[in-house]
C-alpha cells in the first residue's frame, strides 16, 4: 500500500506519514516496548463491547475487522468469541434466490420510532393497541448504562436509544429525539414510566450539545480537525462534529416537550443553524441525502419553535426548495451532490425526497403555491394500489462519499408524513 504524500511539505498528512516510517522502522529493530500492552488493553477494549451489543458497534466495518483481529490476536475459529462474532456478523447477510447480500447494519429503532410517529400523525388513536405495543417494544430499548459518549461528556448521564436491535454502548443522539417525537403520539397506560424515560431521554440529549450549539450523532465535541489529516483511515470518518439535521430534529424534538426559545440550549442552537446556511438558503444534510433532507429538517425544526416565517433565512431556504422542484412535480438529489455541490437538490424524483421538501414548504406556511400542488400530485400519481411507492435510488447516508443506504420504509413513511401534514395543516386553515 502505497500512501502519496501531500504537496505541501509541511502538512499534518506529512507529519502522520513519517511517525508511520518511524514506528515501522522500530518495529523491525524490535523497538517496541508498549505494544504488547497496547494490543492487551485493545483486545479488553474490544471484548467488552462485545457484551449488550449485535456485534462490535452493531455495523458490518467495525464488525468485520473484530473477526479480523480476533484472528490476528489467535483466537481459533473454535473460540466462543469468534463463533459469536462471526453468528453477529451473518445476521447481516440476505439469501434471495441465487442473490446473497449483506446489510451495513439493522435500524429497527429508527424505522419503528418513525413509522409510530408516522401512523400517530395520521390519526391512529394514541392509544391503540398497536401504538402503545411499539411504544412498550422502544422504551424496553433505553440505554441505563454508560457508552463511550462518557468520555466526552462525564457529567451526563445515560438514556438514549440506539439505531440497532442492541447497541448498548452507543446510543446516538438522532435516534433518542425521533424516539421521544415518536413517544409523544402515544398514550401509554403506564404514563409515569412513559414520561420519565422521555425525560430522561431528554437530560441525556441536551447534556450532548456541543460548544458550538450544534448536537452531533454519537460524540460530543469530537471535531479536532487534525485528525482529519491521519492518511490511514479508508473514508477518512474519525470525527463525529455537530451537523444542522440533527439540530433540527432536536429542537422539534424539545418544542414538542414544551422547550421554547427563551431556553439557552435552544438559543445556541438557532445560533448555529444560522451560521451554518448555505450562500443558497439550503443546509446540508449528513445523515440523509442531501440538502433536500437537511433543509426539511431545519425548517421543521424552526417551525416548531415558532421562528418567525418572515425570516429571511427561513424564507431563502423556502425559495431553494421551489428553485430545485423537477418537471415531473416531485423532488430528487444524487448522492453526487456530496462529491460536487453543484449538484444540490439535483437528481431524479424520489418519493422519499418529495416528501421532505413538501415537509420543508409546509412547515414555512407555504400551503398553497403550484409548488407544494404539483409535489403532491406526485406523490398521488406514483402510489402503487396497494398503498406503497417505489424508489430504486438510495436517499439515506452513511458516511458522505463512501457509502449510502437504503431504508426500505423510507419510501413509505415519510410520504405518509407528508399527505397527512398537508391534510392537518388544510383542515385547519379551513377551520380558522
Amino acid at each position: 500500500m502505497h500512501l502519496h504524500w501531500a504537496k505541501k511539505r509541511i502538512s499534518w498528512r506529512n507529519f502522520f506519514l513519517v511517525l508511520d516510517r518511524i514506528t515501522h522502522w522500530a518495529e523491525r529493530l524490535y523497538i517496541r516496548p508498549l505494544r504488547s500492552l497496547a494490543l492487551r488493553r485493545a483486545e479488553r477494549w474490544m471484548l467488552e463491547r462485545f457484551e449488550m451489543s449485535d456485534g462490535l458497534g452493531a455495523i458490518y466495518p467495525s464488525m468485520m475487522n473484530a473477526i479480523i483481529a480476533l484472528r490476528c490476536l489467535g483466537y481459533s475459529v473454535d473460540d466462543p468469541q469468534f463463533i459469536r462474532a462471526m453468528d453477529e456478523f451473518e445476521k447481516l447477510g440476505i439469501e434471495e434466490g441465487d442473490t446473497f447480500r449483506m446489510q451495513p447494519c439493522l435500524s429497527p429503532v429508527w424505522d419503528t420510532a418513525y413509522a409510530l410517529f408516522a401512523l400517530g400523525e395520521a390519526g391512529v388513536p394514541a392509544s391503540d393497541p398497536r401504538l402503545v405495543k411499539c411504544a412498550d417494544w422502544i422504551l424496553q430499548k433505553q440505554v441505563r448504562k454508560p457508552g463511550d459518549w462518557k468520555v466526552k461528556n462525564p457529567k451526563g448521564e445515560p438514556g438514549g436509544w440506539y439505531f440497532e436491535f442492541n447497541n448498548e454502548f452507543y446510543p446516538d443522539v438522532d435516534d433518542s429525539a425521533m424516539v421521544c417525537l415518536a413517544l409523544s403520539r402515544v398514550d401509554h397506560p403506564n404514563g409515569r414510566y412513559q414520561s420519565e424515560s422521555v425525560q430522561r431521554a431528554i437530560d441525556w440529549v441536551l447534556s450532548m450539545q456541543c460548544k458550538n450549539g450544534g448536537w452531533a450523532s454519537f460524540d460530543k465535541d469530537n471535531d479536532r480537525m487534525v485528525f482529519q489529516y491521519v492518511p490511514f483511515a479508508d473514508h477518512n470518518a474519525m470525527l463525529d462534529p455537530a451537523t444542522v439535521d440533527i439540530t433540527g430534529r432536536i429542537l422539534e424534538c424539545l418544542a414538542t416537550y414544551g422547550y421554547d426559545q427563551n431556553h439557552p440550549a435552544v438559543q445556541r442552537a438557532l445560533r448555529f443553524i444560522r451560521k451554518e446556511q448555505e450562500p443558497d438558503g439550503s443546509w446540508f444534510g449528513r445523515w440523509g441525502v442531501n440538502y433536500i433532507y437537511g433543509t426539511m429538517q431545519v425548517l421543521r425544526g424552526l417551525e416548531a419553535m415558532a421562528v418567525d416565517r418572515n425570516d429571511p433565512m427561513i424564507q431563502q431556504a423556502a425559495e431553494w426548495l421551489r428553485s430545485v422542484q423537477n418537471a415531473d412535480g416531485g423532488w430528487g438529489e444524487t448522492v453526487g451532490s456530496y462529491d460536487d455541490p453543484n449538484l444540490r437538490g439535483q437528481g431524479d424524483s424520489t418519493a422519499s425526497q418529495t416528501a421532505w421538501a413538501i415537509m420543508g414548504l409546509l412547515a414555512v406556511g407555504d400551503t398553497r403555491s403550484e409548488c407544494v400542488a404539483r409535489g403532491m400530485a406526485y406523490l398521488l400519481r406514483t402510489q402503487n394500489k396497494d398503498g406503497s411507492w417505489d424508489e430504486r435510488f438510495y436517499t439515506g447516508t452513511g458516511f458522505p462519499r463512501v457509502f449510502y443506504l437504503m431504508y426500505h420504509l423510507y419510501r413509505e413513511y415519510f410520504p405518509l408524513l407528508a399527505l397527512t401534514t398537508y391534510s392537518k395543516v388544510m383542515a385547519e386553515k379551513s377551520t380558522n
